[in-house]
């Protein structure tokens, strides 16, 4: 059984991996598409604020990038909570050991 849980675990590791989720900030003016392994995959900036101030559009990256992180972050608790049977690991805490 034990073993079984960890092929389980290995698959959705991999699902999570493979996954992209999208960032957004600035009213959607701003995407980034990441990976579940944080990789960056795609910047979109809205033509409109390429003439813009810069500090703000490094804000809105930064921001769509934060965003696109929490939701790796929530999708990995899901997705290993369902392999878990719910249940949850102390944060930071990686499985398989």
């Amino acid at each position: 059984q034990a073993q079984e849980m960890q092929d389980n675990i290995k698959k959705v590791q991999e699902e999570i991996s493979n996954t992209e989720l999208v960032g957004k900030s600035g009213a959607g003016l701003v995407s980034i598409t990441i990976t579940g392994k944080y990789d960056v995959k795609k910047v979109d900036i809205d033509q409109s604020l390429i003439d813009d101030d810069k500090e703000m559009l490094e804000d809105l990256i930064a921001a769509a990038f934060n965003d696109a992180a929490r939701k790796v972050d929530v999708f990995t608790q899901e997705k290993m909570a369902d392999v878990s049977g719910g249940f949850s690991l102390p944060p930071g805490v990686k499985l398989p050991f």
